[in-house]
C-alpha cells in the first residue's frame, strides 16, 4: 500500500490546527468563516465524516483544474491522488483520510494531483479534522499548498550537489571578504587541504607570495558582478608546492540581487603546461635538426666534391655519406611500435660512435678524420637516444665551426670508464684557429646542457683553445650502461 511523504505527520494530537479550524467551521453557519476561506490565496476544502467534500475555494477548484460537485466527489476532489514517487494512492491513504483516522491534525504530507489533463501538481496537505463544540468529529478541511518551486529547488540542489561533490575539478565557494565556505573533493586531491581544514580559512592561503594583488583584484570584479572566464594563474599546494591552474569565477548572488560571495573553479593544468612545454622544445629541435641538416648536405657535398675526380664520384661518395648520415639520425630519433609506444633501441658504445660519425669521415682511401678510441659495451635503452644526440651535435658543430669544417682538420675521441663515472674527451684538432670562446647560448649548446645535465646527470666542460675545442663529459655510468 502507498503512503503519503509526511516530513512532521505526528503533530500532537487535537493541536492548535485542529482546535482553531474545528472551531471555526463548528460556527460556519452563522459566522464569516466561510467568506474567510473563499477569500484565501491556498486552497481550502471541507468535508463530512465518510470524505465527501461539503466546501471548496476557488483557489482549490483552480488548483484541481476543475469544480467538484458538492456531497459527491470525496476526499481529494477531482483530480487523482499519487504518491510523491507516482503510484496511486488509496483513497484511506488520502490526506483526508488519514487526519479522520488518527483524530488529530497532520502537516507536510507530500503528494502529487494527477489533472485530468495529465499535468501533475506536487503539493503539501495540511489536513485536520473538524470538531463540534462538544469535542466530536463532524469533518475534516484539508489546506492545499502547491509547491513546483520547491521541490525542483530541492531536486536541483540535490542534483548539483552530488555533481560538486563527484567533480575532478575544485569547486570552492567564498564569502565577500574572501572566506572559505565550501569545499569539494575535488579541492582537496588538488591542494591538499581537507574540507574540516580549509572551510573558515582565507583563500589567500592558497595564493602565492609574489601574487599579493591578485586575489584583492579578483574581489573588486566580483563585488560589480563580473565573471572570471579561464583564468590561468599558479596557486600553492599545502605541501607548499606550486600548480598551475586554470581559474573560473562567478559570483553568488541573494535573492535581492546583491553579490555575497563567489564560486570558483579550479582545474589542475600542470600535465596541459609540460605538453605544451615539451610540444614547444619538440618544435624548436625540429627546426634546429633541419637547419642542421641542410648545412651538413651543402657541407658533404662540398668535402665530397674535393676528392671526387668525375660527377659519379662525387655522386657515389656524397650518397654514401647521406645515407650514413640518416642511419645516424634514425639512431637520435625513437622508432614507434604499432601500438604508438617507442621501441627500446639495442646498441654498443662502439656501434653508436661509428654509426654516428661515419658522414663525416674521410674517403676509403684516406684516413678517418675521426679516431675512437674508446670502451665497448652495451648502451641502456633510454640513454641511446640522448647519447646519439650528444655526439651527433658535437659532429654538426665542428663540420660547421671546428677542425672539420677544414679539410685538414680531424677529431680524437677518447672513452674511459672508472670508480663509477663514464668519461668522455672530445678534441679537435687542426681546425680555425679560436680566438676567443665560441658563445654557448644558442639553442643546440642548451639542448647539450639540458641533455648532458637533465638526463644523463652528468656534467660538461668546454676548453676552447687555441688550437682546437676540446670538450670533457663525465656521466654516472649507471646512467649509460646497461645493466
Amino acid at each position: 500500500m502507498n503512503r503519503l511523504s509526511r516530513e512532521d505527520a505526528d503533530l500532537d494530537g487535537g493541536g492548535l490546527e485542529a482546535s482553531m479550524i474545528g472551531n471555526s467551521f463548528a460556527s460556519a453557519a452563522d459566522a464569516m468563516s466561510p467568506f474567510i476561506l473563499r477569500s484565501l490565496s491556498e486552497a481550502v476544502y471541507a468535508t463530512d465524516t465518510t470524505g465527501r467534500i461539503t466546501f471548496f475555494n476557488s483557489a482549490a477548484a483552480e488548483m484541481w483544474g476543475a469544480s467538484p460537485e458538492l456531497g459527491t466527489n470525496e476526499f481529494d476532489g477531482v483530480w487523482r491522488l499519487l504518491s510523491p514517487d507516482g503510484a496511486p494512492l488509496d483513497k484511506e491513504d488520502s490526506p483526508v483520510a488519514l487526519a479522520l483516522k488518527h483524530g488529530h491534525a497532520l502537516r507536510d504530507l507530500q503528494a502529487l494531483g494527477e489533472r485530468a489533463d495529465g499535468s501533475r501538481i506536487p503539493f503539501f496537505a495540511f489536513p485536520a479534522p473538524i470538531t463540534d463544540r462538544d469535542g466530536a468529529i463532524v469533518g475534516a478541511v484539508n489546506l492545499l499548498v502547491a509547491c513546483p518551486d520547491r521541490v525542483v529547488v530541492e531536486q536541483e540542489m540535490q542534483r548539483l550537489a552530488a555533481i560538486v561533490e563527484s567533480s575532478d575539478d575544485a569547486i570552492i565557494a567564498k564569502d565577500i571578504n574572501g572566506v572559505i565556505t565550501d569545499w569539494n573533493a575535488g579541492a582537496e586531491r588538488l591542494f591538499g587541504y581537507s574540507a574540516e581544514e580549509a572551510i573558515g580559512q582565507p583563500i589567500a592561503m592558497l595564493i602565492p607570495e609574489d601574487r599579493p594583488d591578485e586575489e584583492p583584484g579578483i574581489l573588486a570584479r566580483l563585488r560589480r558582478g563580473e565573471r572570471i572566464r579561464h583564468y590561468e594563474t599558479i596557486r600553492r599546494r599545502k605541501d607548499g608546492c606550486l600548480v598551475n591552474i586554470s581559474l573560473s569565477v562567478s559570483p553568488i548572488k541573494n535573492r535581492a540581487g546583491r553579490v555575497i560571495g563567489a564560486s570558483k573553479i579550479a582545474r589542475d593544468i600542470t600535465l596541459r603546461r609540460r605538453a605544451e612545454e615539451q610540444q614547444r622544445l619538440l618544435l624548436r629541435e625540429m627546426t634546429h635538426r633541419i637547419k642542421n641538416l641542410f648545412t651538413l648536405a651543402i657541407s658533404i657535398v662540398a668535402l665530397s666534391a674535393r676528392s671526387a675526380a668525375t660527377p659519379a664520384e662525387l655522386v657515389s661518395a656524397a650518397t654514401d655519406r647521406l645515407s650514413a648520415l640518416a642511419r645516424a639520425q634514425d639512431l637520435t630519433i625513437p622508432q614507434l611500435l604499432e601500438t604508438g609506444e617507442p621501441t627500446e633501441q639495442q646498441a654498443t658504445l662502439q656501434a653508436l660512435f661509428e654509426t654516428i660519425v661515419a658522414p663525416y669521415q674521410g674517403g676509403s682511401d684516406k684516413p678517418p678524420r675521426i679516431q675512437i678510441h674508446c670502451c665497448d659495451f652495451s648502451l641502456r635503452s633510454d640513454a641511446v637516444t640522448c647519447f646519439a644526440l650528444l655526439i651527433n651535435e658535437f659532429c654538426t658543430n665542428a663540420a660547421k665551426y671546428g677542425s672539420l669544417s677544414i679539410p685538414d682538420g680531424r677529431v680524437e675521441i677518447h672513452c674511459s670508464e672508472h670508480e663509477g663515472g663514464f668519461f668522455v674527451e672530445w678534441a679537435e684538432h687542426g681546425g680555425p684557429q679560436l680566438k676567443l670562446p665560441v658563445a654557448a647560448d644558442g639553442f643546440g649548446s642548451r639542448l647539450v646542457k639540458a641533455t648532458v645535465e637533465g638526463q644523463l646527470c652528468g656534467e660538461i666542460r668546454r676548453d676552447w683553445r687555441p688550437e682546437g675545442l676540446t670538450i670533457h663529459l663525465e656521466i654516472p655510468a649507471d646512467r649509460i650502461r646497461a645493466a
